[in-house]
């Protein structure tokens, strides 16, 4: 269900690294949530950094929602980079298994495939 690697670079130079990766394999990021800083700014005690990237190929998106306007709710794609227990970590959930969970049809498999394939291309890279 989950992909998660772990990477010997800092939080914030794999922050960098896999924003870069995502526009070199033609997807875009949408948004990053500074999940660590927000709940900081809330007096909130949180050691670790989480930044959550909202990543999203327009082409793919559109294969998805003309097949099923629900699934508009499992969209952007997201990819996270947080630590834990002083390691830097990447991960993400399978985009198959969610959407497999949603849906049956064949022609979102395949779609959630390559999302897949493209996505885990992205975190290695970045690791």
């Amino acid at each position: 269900m989950y992909y998660i690697v772990e990477t010997n670079k800092s939080f914030d130079q794999a922050s960098e690294d896999l924003e870069l990766a995502v526009k070199h394999h033609g997807f875009g990021v949408l948004h990053v949530h500074d999940l660590g800083a927000t709940l900081r700014s809330k007096s909130i005690a949180f050691d670790n950094e989480c930044k959550i990237f909202e990543v999203c190929n327009p082409g793919q998106a559109a294969k998805v929602l003309s097949v099923d306007m629900r699934l508009n709710m499992a969209l952007p794609c997201r990819i996270s980079v947080f630590t834990e227990r002083g390691k830097t970590m990447i991960g993400l959930i399978k985009p198959m298994q969610m959407l497999s969970a949603l849906s049956q049809d064949v022609e979102l498999v395949a779609v959630a495939k390559e999302v897949e394939e493209k996505i885990i291309e992205m975190v290695d890279d970045a690791k």
